[in-house]
């Protein structure tokens, strides 16, 4: 996806900005009377003439204000219209979060599961062919009884009991699980950073949710959040696309992350998706030149109060991964607003 932008109504239709507006026609007439008789012939023909270019004047500032007037009701329902489906899918998504993390409190030895699931869903991208990616494929038979994906069934089945939950309240229609299982990686990540802050409080739990709130990550999911829409894969996505990051030398992760267009320093701050073991993650990486400073540069990071490298370069690397190869629907899972009622429109 990459990024899209809302359309403007006014852009779309051609239709004068709100600034037009504030251009007012003024009209003057200025009449005087006339005593002399020869003059008052003179002044009578030339008034006929003046209220003819007045009236056919008026006719046409009243036509063109009355459209500009119409124009700008039509722009304020559009642009009202618009607002409507981004609220109705952050609203959505907020549900879907909350859902998400009462599932992962649940059962968070799963953490680690979610976070490679949604790796590996990611990196069956295929550049050259534009196919594969976040697509929710990895939920087949055939791709998730893979041996790359070994060991993540019970974290998929849990996204699939929590679909069912979601569902059932949306008013948009059913989540589809390309999405489901990169937000459900980014409520695991968080739940890792506020265990982290929590622990750096000594294990108390009011302080490091203050510490996060003061400190944290939070405000750096935008442009993740707003990649909301990807379509679900019907069909698994071809084999040999994913390495089995445990037994893969750092070389062929090296390559495979070049291959969607990252490198060793995505490498490096994505160690805790390879698996649960992330210190042993780290130490296979840290003897490859090209990962080492990386890997020391997040170590260090990790061990500051604000931990800002190492969580925002982890935060802006999913947010890519997330949406290798996937044409996002910005209208999904929005629901039918109020009808314009076009018969009320005065153009």
């Amino acid at each position: 996806m990459a990024g899209a932008t809302f359309l403007s109504a006014p852009a779309l239709l051609g239709l004068p900005s709100s600034s037009a507006r504030s251009r007012h026609v003024q009209i003057q007439v200025c009449c005087q009377a006339k005593s002399e008789g020869s003059e008052a012939a003179a002044y009578a023909e030339r008034l006929q003439f003046r209220r003819r270019d007045l009236i056919g004047g008026c006719f046409g500032a009243a036509v063109g204000l009355e459209m500009i007037e119409g124009s700008t009701r039509f722009t304020g329902v559009a642009a009202a219209a618009d607002l409507i489906e981004r609220r109705q899918r952050s609203e959505f998504q907020s549900s879907i979060k909350g859902t998400l993390t009462a599932a992962i409190e649940a059962k968070p030895e799963l953490v680690p599961s979610l976070l490679t699931l949604a790796l590996n869903d990611a990196m069956t991208y295929d550049k050259a062919t534009k196919s594969g990616g976040p697509n929710g494929s990895i939920r087949l038979s055939a791709e998730i009884s893979r041996p790359e994906n070994s060991g993540l069934s019970a974290a998929l089945d849990m996204l699939v009991e929590t679909k069912k939950e979601i569902d059932s309240y949306s008013k948009g229609g059913p989540l589809s699980f390309a999405d489901l299982i990169q937000i459900a990686a980014q409520q695991a990540l968080k739940k890792t950073f506020l265990d982290e802050a929590i622990a750096k409080t000594g294990g108390n739990i009011e302080k490091g949710r203050t510490l996060y709130s003061a400190y944290g990550s939070s405000g750096q999911w935008g442009f993740f959040d707003k990649i909301f829409g990807r379509d679900d894969a019907q069909e698994p996505d071809p084999e040999g696309r994913v390495p089995q990051w445990g037994s893969a030398s750092v070389q062929e992760i090296k390559d495979k992350f070049i291959a969607v267009g990252l490198g060793p320093r995505q490498v490096a701050v994505m160690s805790a998706f390879f698996g649960p073991d992330q210190a042993a993650t780290e130490a296979k990486l840290i003897v490859d030149p090209d990962c080492r400073p990386w890997v020391e540069k997040y170590q260090r990071s990790r061990e500051t109060v604000s931990r800002t490298d190492y969580e925002v370069d982890l935060i802006t690397t999913l947010t890519k991964l997330s949406y290798l190869g996937q044409r996002i629907n910005y209208e999904a899972y929005t629901y039918p607003k109020q009808k314009i009622n076009l018969g009320n429109l005065k153009l």
